[in-house]
């Protein structure tokens, strides 16, 4: 029978040699792996999504709450680029969180992490069976029958081989790239900046109205309307924090992660002001059209070179899709995978593929759950309907998208302040790469996440979303006071966290014993 050895208010089982030899994984990624991995999980954002924000904010509004979101996404990935090497394990904003704030600290931003992505695969799946029905014409009827179609697929490509998941990933990624840079082309000779992107006002009511002639205010809603719309621009970086999950499979994780982080950054970083100025100077388009629209780079190249063009660049669209899919997949089973090995879920979920060394029950267990969510208020609301899969129409885009963004922000709050704590409290831990923003970034990131909730909250679907993420969370937790704690397990997280608070006895007791 397995020993435990009390820790305030957990416990540790001890475990030997062959529970983690069951639980291996294997390094393959490199500095470009985790670019594409980072870039690959953002990018569907491009292409639909984040020019909701048009109809909140006006053009200006959008440029705005895009440089305000960049702010705190470049406080977060500094602070991920300098805790991801020194903290290089698989658990990522579980681990920074255990390490600078206990178990409950760790478990708690863990219970966020999860909601984001265990939910962001199924959100990006509707959009996915959105674009494929407009390709070929498929009965809405028939969309949740996709959606197993798909998920089986991914998982298969996910699971068999590491190597084989990153080269798919790096693949999809460069082709959306590819795309997006194709559009990019194709539109700076034709934009009429004043004319198109300007061609929102506030109506008599407040709400957003065509100005015929162009030529509007760059803030047509004021102030208030550029904080209504970070909600939207989030969507130009969601999810690059993803990239320190795949630390224990990265060869060089000192040196590569941050690198990758960075350098994904950037990458999204210029695409996104591509996109934002681009997109909505093109003549026939316009900011208003494209404030409703779910397609909005389609449209944009529908207007270049009329709707022979539209199939062909709408592969290259859904390609950007399953790109964030992909890479979602993998994400959600790396971190179901790191809670279940250090016991916070259970621990029959982190065993990996025997051959393929990849964590298969995890994996499919976080997207059996994501899969069963989005059937079940399928079908309870009827499923199968006009526009039931359109995002802000339908309740998936507006009850399962904001649970994803709200787990998200949350994660976000923890991660900077997991951040702050560490550099004030353990200052001597090696550190191989400094954020250059530092603790004034770390704090930028917490205030901009913070008010960017807030403005989720003011929009009353929203409200179905967080009812939702409380009851995970309050199940999470409930699970975690009566079972979880009492059966953690030393994980390399758990090991690092226990020598680094002052339990090293602790943790030398109840090591993996030969």
């Amino acid at each position: 029978m397995a020993e435990t050895k009390r820790v305030g208010s957990v416990a540790y089982a001890t475990r030997d040699k062959s529970y983690f030899e069951k639980r291996g994984l294997e390094r393959y990624a490199g500095i470009w792996s985790l670019w594409a991995l980072g870039v690959g999980a953002v990018i569907s954002g491009h292409f639909s999504g984040w020019n909701f924000g048009f109809m909140t904010g006006g053009w200006g509004g959008m440029l705005v709450a895009g440089i305000v979101i960049a702010v705190m996404y470049l406080g977060l990935v500094s602070s991920i680029a300098e805790m991801s090497p020194a903290l290089p394990h698989t658990g990522a904003a579980y681990s920074f969180a255990r390490t600078s704030m206990g178990p409950w600290g760790g478990f708690i931003t863990g219970l966020f992490e999860n909601v984001e992505y265990v939910l962001t695969p199924a959100v990006i799946c509707t959009f996915i069976s959105g674009y494929f029905g407009s390709i070929t014409g498929l009965d809405t009827a028939y969309y949740p029958l996709l959606w197993v179609v798909f998920f089986a697929i991914f998982l298969a490509l996910n699971i068999f081989g590491v190597a084989l998941s990153y080269k798919v990933t790096l693949v999809v990624t460069l082709i959306s790239l590819a795309g997006l840079a194709f559009f990019w082309v194709s539109a700076l000779p034709n934009i009429d900046f004043g004319r198109w992107a300007l061609n929102i006002g506030a109506g008599p009511d407040g709400a957003a109205v065509e100005l015929p002639e162009g030529n509007g205010s760059w803030f047509p809603f004021g102030w208030q309307g550029v904080l209504a719309t970070l909600p939207f621009a989030v969507w130009l970086f969601l999810a690059i924090e993803q990239v320190p999950l795949a630390a224990e499979e990265s060869v060089d994780p000192k040196r590569d992660l941050p690198r990758g982080i960075l350098l994904g950054f950037c990458t999204l970083l210029l695409s996104a002001f591509m996109i934002v100025l681009l997109n909505p100077s093109i003549p026939g388009v316009g900011s208003f059209a494209l404030g409703s629209s779910l397609e909005p780079a389609l449209d944009g190249i529908r207007a270049i070179y009329g709707d022979a063009a539209a199939p062909l660049f709408g592969i290259v669209a859904l390609i950007g899709l399953i790109a964030s899919f992909h890479t979602n997949l993998y994400a959600q089973g790396r971190q179901v995978y790191s809670l279940s090995r250090a016991g916070y879920f259970p621990s029959a979920l982190s065993v990996t593929h025997e051959k393929y060394k990849t964590p298969h029950l995890a994996m499919i267990a976080g997207a059996t759950l994501g899969l069963v969510v989005m059937l079940a208020i399928w079908f309870v609301n009827g499923g199968g309907g006009p526009g039931e899969t359109q995002l802000g129409d339908d309740i998936i885009g507006s009850v399962l998208l904001n649970m994803a963004v709200f787990g998200a922000m949350l994660s976000y709050i923890m991660q900077a302040l997991s951040f702050i704590i560490l550099r004030r409290n353990q200052p001597n831990i090696e550190r191989p790469f400094r954020s250059p923003v530092g603790i004034p970034g770390a704090v930028l990131t917490i205030v901009i996440a913070a008010v960017t909730l807030f403005y989720q909250l003011q929009d009353p679907n929203f409200f179905k979303g967080v009812i939702w993420v409380i009851l995970w969370c309050a199940v999470g937790v409930v699970y975690f006071a009566l079972i979880g704690r009492h059966k953690l397990i030393l994980s390399p997280e758990e090991e690092f966290a226990l020598e680094h608070r002052g339990d090293a006895a602790v943790a030398a007791a109840v090591a993996p014993k030969a």
